[in-house]
């Protein structure tokens, strides 16, 4: 590894990629309906009841066939190939990699009456994303009397988070505040988040569940990977 010449250097950022699925009402549509059947099946299944929260297995890439279907995996998997290559500039030899982008398990989540999920990050991936699949419109929900502009919305937490309770704060340091950001949901935005980042989902509550799509991804060069190649350079 070489070592740092003078001057500037910011290290080990935390990159965060936010895209936009054209025609995404329709496809949206036809995919809370397809969610719901899957869900009232996976309850019989489980024995479980209903209630504000549930979370599918994590096979939609196999199970799912519904017309738009594949054209949203490729979307996701594009844009994770895009996310990665924007993170790793500098550090892939020029030119690039042919890379090979994985889903490691693709599930949905749907949440209302306040219901969360709680702070944790992903393993056996590089990468993960949500995306919005249904959510209330963002007047009617950042008017929710208690949660307010964060109903529903993902909070993502820094890397030093977990050291800034002991940490002295200045000016100095100002670069690390907010020590969190919230990602607000909005229908057919995919957000995507290297795997290692903790980060939430809110409580919410709305007129509409909220629904989401969860996935892990890893990446790969078609040529194997050589990151000791890579880091030496």
């Amino acid at each position: 590894m070489s070592p740092l010449a003078p001057g500037f250097h910011a290290l080990w950022p935390t990159p965060i990629g936010i895209y936009r699925l054209a025609g995404a009402e329709a496809f949206n549509a036809r995919l809370v309906a397809a969610f719901d059947a899957l869900r009232a099946e996976q309850r019989r299944q489980r024995g479980e009841a209903a209630r504000p929260f549930f979370a599918s297995d994590d096979d939609l890439v196999q199970r799912v066939t519904l017309p738009g279907w594949a054209d949203f995996v490729r979307f996701v998997v594009d844009r994770v190939h895009d996310t990665a290559a924007r993170a790793n500039e500098g550090h892939w030899p020029d030119g690039g990699l042919d890379l090979r982008v994985a889903l490691q398990g693709m599930w949905f989540q749907c949440s209302n009456a306040g219901a969360f999920h709680d702070v944790h990050t992903h393993g056996n991936c590089s990468w993960s994303g949500v995306y919005v699949v249904q959510v209330d419109p963002e007047e009617a929900r950042v008017r929710h009397p208690v949660h307010g502009a964060a109903n529903g919305a993902t909070r993502f937490y820094g890397p030093p988070f977990a050291t800034l309770g002991g940490a002295f704060v200045d000016v100095g340091n100002a670069y690390l505040q907010p020590p969190h950001r919230d990602v607000a949901p909005v229908a057919g935005q995919l957000t995507i988040f290297p795997s290692w980042l903790a980060h939430q989902a809110l409580p919410y509550a709305g007129t509409a569940e909220r629904v989401i799509v969860s996935f892990n991804a890893s990446v790969h060069a078609a040529g194997g990977d050589r990151l000791h190649a890579y880091a030496a350079g």
